[in-house]
């Protein structure tokens, strides 16, 4: 892995920039519900000038794709589209369900993880992921956006036909806004105290993207919602 990303991520209240360079990350991280648009491009030139580099000399700009806020998932896309596009630099897209089991085992090791994002409307943005021996994730129960005691009823059901024995490490807002409900599924659960994606994971996990060519032009890059009812509009003379 020796692509030299820049990640940025501005999907949760979390607010995070950091920066690859063969084994050495760069970060910055903040908690910063209301400014994020002040907040990223500082964090952008401190990491670029603690690593001595300029946006020209990357390879890549990965972002936080969603699932995540609205109004976030569009800030970030919107300052990564604007930064490749300057620098002629082809995106990545990294999931922030997927980013925050990353975290999970970059801090405790753990490899089963249960992503819950709270999605508000009573629904939660939900992923399982498995770590596999090459460092990539795999997704166990696809990505989405539903209620959890639907979730809970999905899960049951899927126990009845196997069980898993596996522990799995609760990450992401969910878990807190919807305690009661989640309560009820049938899986064994450990807490991880993480609550937000992490910049150093998406670029983490977009080095594994880079190496199977999986790039984007600035104008074919695209957040993911997950609810059909929200339009994203490209850039000018894009669509």
């Amino acid at each position: 892995m020796s692509a030299k990303i820049l990640a940025l991520d501005t999907a949760t209240e979390q607010c995070s920039v950091a920066l690859m360079v063969g084994e050495k990350v760069y970060s910055r991280s903040e908690f910063a519900p209301r400014d994020h648009t002040k907040k990223i491009l500082p964090m952008v030139d401190e990491v670029l000038k603690e690593a001595g580099l300029a946006l020209s000399d990357l390879d890549a700009l990965a972002f936080g794709r969603g699932p995540g806020s609205f109004t976030g998932v569009r800030i970030g896309i919107g300052i990564a589209q604007g930064l490749a596009f300057g620098a002629d630099l082809p995106m990545i897209g990294v999931s922030t369900l997927a980013t925050m089991a990353q975290g999970a085992y970059r801090q405790h090791g753990v490899t089963h993880v249960a992503s819950a994002i709270d999605a508000r409307m009573s629904e939660v943005y939900w992923g399982r992921f498995e770590r596999q021996e090459d460092g990539s994730w795999n997704e166990i129960d696809a990505e989405c956006v539903i209620p959890p005691a639907v979730l809970v009823q999905q899960i049951e059901t899927a126990e009845q036909v196997q069980k898993d024995e596996n522990s799995w490490a609760k990450v992401g807002t969910g878990w807190q806004a919807y305690a009661d409900d989640l309560a009820a599924l049938p899986l064994n659960l450990t807490e991880s105290e993480i609550l937000y994606p992490d910049s150093q994971d998406i670029v983490y996990l977009a080095q594994f993207e880079w190496a199977k060519g999986n790039t984007t032009a600035v104008e074919d890059s695209s957040p993911v919602y997950l609810r059909d009812t929200v339009a994203w509009k490209k850039l000018p003379g894009r669509e």
